[in-house]
C-alpha cells in the first residue's frame, strides 16, 4: 500500500493560538506577561514549545537554557489543559483525507510534537481513527528530521516506507523526506507560507482540494 503521511501543526491544522497560550501561561509566571503575540509569532508558535519559550526569554532579554528547560513541563501541562480552544483545521483538510483513504492510500501522521499531546488533539477534535498511523517527537529514539519516525509512520499505515509522501510545513519536514528518498509537499497557507517554495519541495499545496491529484502524480495509484 501507498502512504499519505502528514504533519501534523501548521499542516493539517493551525495549532498556533493555543500554543502561544501555553507559552504566555509560562511568560506570566515568570513575571513577564504575554511576551508572544499571534499577529508575529505564530511561525515560532509551530515550531514548538521550547522554540517559544527560547524566542520569548530573548525577546525580553532573559535567555537561559535552564529556564527553558525547567518550564518547558509548565508549557506542556498548560497546553494539555487547553489544546482545542482556538486550533482549527484548515480548510479542505479532513475532506483530503477521507477523499485519500477512499482512494485506498494508508493515512497517518509524523509529527514533532509529543505523541500524547498529538492523541489528546486528535481525539478532542474527534479525528483520530482518520489517521492509521501516529508517530510523534517521543515515538522513537529520534525524531524529525530523522527519517525513520516517517518511515514508521507508514508502516504503521500499512505501507512500505519506499512508497509515501510527505506533507508538510518546514524545512524540517522537506529534510525529512530528503533523507528517506521520498517526495514531499509543504502548504503555503501557513504562518511560513511564503517561504515553502525556497526549500524546493517536489510540489507546493496551496488548498487542500489539490492534495489527491499531488499525490497521485508523485507517488502513483495506491496499491
Amino acid at each position: 500500500m501507498r502512504t499519505v503521511i502528514f504533519d501534523l501543526d501548521g499542516t493539517l491544522a493551525d495549532t498556533s493560538g493555543d500554543l502561544l497560550a501555553a507559552a504566555n501561561h509560562c511568560f506570566r509566571q515568570m513575571g513577564h506577561g504575554d511576551v508572544l503575540v499571534h499577529e508575529h509569532d505564530a511561525g515560532v508558535a509551530l515550531r514548538g514549545g521550547r522554540m517559544m519559550l527560547t524566542h520569548g526569554l530573548k525577546r525580553v532579554g532573559a535567555f537561559a537554557e535552564d529556564t527553558v528547560s525547567d518550564y518547558y513541563p509548565v508549557l506542556l501541562e498548560a497546553y494539555a489543559g487547553a489544546i482545542d480552544t482556538h486550533t482549527r483545521f484548515y480548510p479542505g483538510a479532513m475532506d483530503a483525507v477521507e477523499r485519500l483513504a477512499q482512494a485506498g492510500y494508508g493515512v497517518g501522521i509524523c509529527t514533532n510534537k509529543p505523541e500524547a499531546l498529538a492523541e489528546l488533539l486528535l481525539t478532542r477534535l474527534g479525528v483520530r481513527d482518520k489517521f492509521a498511523s501516529l508517530v510523534g517527537a517521543d515515538t522513537l529514539p529520534v525524531r524529525k528530521p530523522d527519517p525513520e519516525p516517517l518511515r514508521e509512520a507508514a508502516r504503521r499505515a500499512g505501507g512500505h516506507p519506499e512508497h509515501c509522501i510527505l506533507i508538510g510545513d518546514s524545512d524540517t519536514d522537506r529534510n525529512t523526506a530528503r533523507a528517506a528518498g521520498v517526495p514531499s509537499v509543504l502548504v503555503t497557507f501557513g504562518p511560513s507560507g511564503d517561504d515553502m517554495a525556497a526549500l524546493e519541495p517536489e510540489a507546493l499545496l496551496h488548498h487542500f482540494n489539490d492534495l489527491p491529484k499531488l499525490v497521485s502524480d508523485l507517488i502513483g495509484a495506491a496499491a
